[in-house]
């Protein structure tokens, strides 16, 4: 099997329109297309719903689902709110600091930027309580190079301890000296 990429990824909304119009706005995403069916293709349950889809830029799509006959909205509780979230890359760091005041001017409270050594990041939340997250790349061939090489090693002792390994620390040390 050989991928060619993320076709889709999809997401729940509370509302289609709020979220398109959000998402337009906010991020400049095109609005690509709608499908509402009464029944769901894959499973052949019958459940309403609006699937639209928006395009987050270089052939990568962004799609929500509103199903208004399900219970309402909600996250994982047994989660941190920070764990699960969408982030896209913008260009580098004056567009992530462009993107920060543009958001801020909407009314959104915005968090960072945060350095995360191989890239800086702002973080907001969608209407729908989606954490999303801009990062602008910072990172050197070398870092990513180093940070590869030790992955399966990190992983290996992860695994066996489940507690936090320091192979790749020096990443976020500046940060936390602050």
């Amino acid at each position: 099997m050989a991928l060619q990429g993320v076709h889709h990824v999809a997401y729940r909304c509370k509302d289609t329109k709020e979220t398109v119009e959000f998402y337009q706005q906010a991020l400049g995403m095109e609005f690509m297309l709608a499908i509402s069916e009464d029944r769901v293709p894959s499973t052949k349950e019958e459940d309403p719903y609006m699937h639209v889809f928006l395009d987050a830029g270089n052939g990568n799509v962004l799609a929500f689902f509103e199903i208004p006959n399900s219970p309402p909205m909600g996250r994982d509780m047994n989660t941190p709110a920070w764990v699960q979230h969408l982030a896209f890359k913008v260009e580098n760091l004056d567009s992530l600091l462009a993107a920060k005041q543009h958001l801020e001017g909407m009314g959104l409270e915005v968090i960072g930027p945060t350095n995360h050594e191989l890239f800086q990041s702002i973080y907001f939340n969608d209407p729908n309580g989606h954490r999303i997250e801009l990062a602008a790349n910072t990172s050197t061939p070398e870092m990513l190079r180093t940070l590869h090489a030790i992955a399966p090693q990190m992983l290996k002792d992860w695994t066996a301890s489940k507690s936090t390994v320091h192979h790749a620390a020096w990443l976020h040390e500046k940060e936390f000296a602050q």
